[in-house]
């Protein structure tokens, strides 16, 4: 199996510029991808680009100066790749010719999956992991494995010395893995408030700190840049609206469109901006004697105190016009007032399907609260941002900008690539070690991967139409990229790695009870005895289980029993229930501890097999942002300037990579050059 590695002058030119204290990373990392250098730097040349124009931008020496510190606020790179590359395009190039041409990188991010470790003789390990790397692997205590995949100086001396193969491929995930270092601004950031703060963890407190930031400064920036105020946020997937309460309350004061599919989220939040003073409580005015009356009434006679007797003796008695108010003071009441210099928050709840913001943008253009034009109008101009969209949500962000000719600009956070859709259905003859996306025998019944969603993986022509096949990632690997490896403890390393372990036993007893059946992805790869050709053309029927009670992790008897139980009576499984009553209510405890005798001794290749697949994986996201601003590089009519940077430390939310766009001036505002990236 061969590992594809970028041009030989990218090997050995790498160093770490920040120190341990400073990065997720150890210092002493040969990772041009994980330098600071591609996060802080600016280019003096932008603003002298700009200056030479002044003319054309009919802009008065303050103006430029303006424009020059807004030209520096931006990426050096507009992805923050290593520095070895030269160019985007020659990134890009690379990037998608390793993840399409490295056999050992396609098997760890598709090829495999963790519920088949155990299923198939010989086991992943011996057929995924090249023959070289096997006996150092299983030497090596899983904290030094993860040491060296991701922290060791690879030019420096190890002991014991490392295969060659395994080094080089190392390097080169390290060189295709965008940077994600974050420099915090030199500015202090403003101070949540302990009202506005109120249900966030301190992971929340630093994310929504940092984008409220973010985004307000980058919304000023384009109102500098091209004439054109941003006058409302949309928030894609507001959730409790933690981002929008924060943006909306002072300093920043922003007027906020919290879009919201799930009703109980936008109820909370509403309870949580009076808690803030962004909205008011409503004020009800009620006859004391006759509510009173009311909750009496609701008590059952033999349990009412003498107090509620009194009542009873003395009712009131109201005249024929009053009619009582007896409703609950409810959330959905919150009374939200604009105000000139405030901020304001509109909630508009419903479920995107798409990018196409219409009904938002019609229902703030005819909004009664705000200021309208003649006609009746507003002329809102919007900025779509979100802080971990999940799945497709993100992709509805990014395609806002060049759908709606209101949203001027968008920064979205992703998250949850798992729930990413596909768009180009199951994997060709092309893609040797990839599986396509199983449904659970519990769970949906098409396959996720031949719905081939327009809305999915991947957004860019760019990606669709490589060498005619197109970039595929299946839900292995894209889930595989939300972890993050670099944050790994030891103690949570072991938890997990023994949970997985636990799983991938538990799925050789469904298999060897016929609970499951193994399945052949491609019938034309079978010998004339229906034996397989490749061990990456079979694997078996996955079985929804989730998380378990703690106790139950406590040892592999425990977590047979509580699977089993939570299958056989968990009303969400009840379909599948019968069968795994019938094949598994009768497994004894010696025969679970012969399955934990039998392959406990190769729970280290679980765990080594899995740290090299998030290892791997740091690149599938890597693909996936990438792709997200090639979509926006497609649109050069409508999309003026687009980059990804960090805006989170990655030790406090490893999913820290914003993309960034900005739409193309119209042709009365100021003429400003696109940046030039070569």
């Amino acid at each position: 199996m061969s590992s594809t590695s970028p041009p030989t002058s990218c090997t050995s030119r790498f160093r770490r510029v920040t120190s341990c204290a400073e990065s997720p990373y150890r210092a002493g990392s040969d990772s041009a991808a994980w330098t600071d250098s591609t996060r802080s730097a600016r280019s003096s040349a932008s603003a002298a680009r700009a200056c030479s124009r002044s003319d054309r931008a009919e802009a008065s020496s303050g103006d430029v100066e303006l424009l020059a510190r807004l030209r520096m606020r931006r990426p050096d790179k507009p992805l923050p790749y290593a520095d070895c590359w030269d160019s985007p395009e020659a990134y890009v190039e690379q990037l998608l010719e390793f993840s399409t041409t490295s056999d050992t990188f396609q098997i760890l991010c598709g090829g495999v999956h963790i519920l088949d470790f155990f299923t198939n003789d010989p086991g992943i390990f011996q057929v995924a992991i090249p023959q070289d790397w096997q006996p150092y692997i299983l030497q090596c205590e899983p904290m030094r494995f993860l040491d060296l995949l991701m922290r060791d100086d690879l030019d420096a001396v190890l002991e014991p010395p490392p295969p060659e193969s395994l080094v080089e491929y190392i390097r080169t995930i390290r060189k295709f893995s965008l940077a994600r270092e974050f420099s915090p601004t030199k500015e202090k950031l403003p101070k949540l408030t302990r009202m506005v703060s109120v249900g966030m963890k301190p992971k929340k407190i630093h994310e929504v700190s940092n984008f409220a930031n973010y985004v307000d400064t980058l919304a000023k920036d384009i109102a500098i840049d091209y004439h054109k105020e941003i006058t409302h946020f949309v928030d894609f997937g507001s959730g409790q609206n933690y981002l929008g309460r924060a943006l909306a309350s002072s300093p920043y004061n922003r007027q906020i469109i919290a879009v919201e599919g799930r009703e109980h989220n936008i109820v909370s939040a509403k309870e949580l901006d009076m808690h803030a003073g962004v909205s008011e409580k409503p004020r009800v005015i009620r006859n004391k004697k006759l509510y009173m009356q009311k909750l009496d009434s609701m008590v059952p006679e033999g349990q009412l105190d003498e107090r509620a007797l009194k009542r009873a003796a003395n009712p009131a008695k109201p005249s024929s016009q009053y009619v009582p108010d007896f409703r609950p003071i409810n959330v959905s009441e919150a009374i939200y007032t604009p105000e000139d210099g405030k901020g304001f928050i509109r909630y508009i709840e419903g479920r995107l399907e798409s990018g196409d913001l219409a009904d938002v943008i019609r229902q703030v253009e005819h909004d009664p609260l705000a200021d309208a034009d003649e006609n009746g109008r507003n002329d809102p101009s919007l900025m779509a941002i979100s802080i971990h969209s999940c799945g497709n949500l993100s992709h509805h962000g990014i395609r806002s900008l060049v759908l709606n000719p209101r949203v001027q600009a968008i920064a979205i956070v992703g998250c949850c690539y798992n729930l990413m859709t596909e768009k180009l259905g199951p994997p060709t003859y092309k893609h040797p070690y990839m599986r396509p996306s199983l449904q659970a025998l519990n769970g949906r019944v098409v396959r996720e991967s031949e719905r081939r969603d327009p809305q999915g993986f991947p957004m860019s022509d760019r990606l669709c139409s490589y060498n005619d096949a197109g970039i595929r990632l299946n839900i292995t690997a894209r889930m595989m990229a939300c972890q993050a490896p670099q944050n790994w403890t030891e103690a949570e390393s072991d938890g997990f790695f023994t949970r997985h372990f636990y799983r991938a036993v538990l799925q050789k007893m469904f298999l060897d009870r016929g609970v499951i059946n193994k399945i052949c992805h491609n019938d034309k790869l079978t010998n004339d005895d229906g034996s397989y050709q490749s061990p990456f053309n079979v694997s078996t029927n996955p079985v929804i289980i989730g998380s378990l009670r703690k106790s139950c992790y406590g040892s592999f008897k425990s977590y047979v029993r509580g699977a089993i139980t939570k299958l056989t009576t968990n009303s969400e499984y009840h379909e599948y229930c019968d069968i795994i009553g019938e094949k598994m209510l009768d497994v004894t405890d010696e025969e679970i501890a012969r399955y934990e005798e039998s392959y406990g001794p190769r729970k280290r290749e679980l765990s080594a097999v899995w740290s090299l697949m998030a290892f791997s994986a740091i690149v599938t996201e890597s693909l996936i942002v990438t792709d997200r601003w090639l979509f926006l590089r497609q649109h050069p009519d409508l999309v003026q300037d687009s980059w990804v940077e960090t805006v989170f430390d990655y030790r406090e939310s490893p999913r820290n990579l914003v993309v960034v766009g900005v739409k193309r001036p119209t042709p009365t505002s100021v003429f400003i050059e696109p940046r030039q990236y070569t």
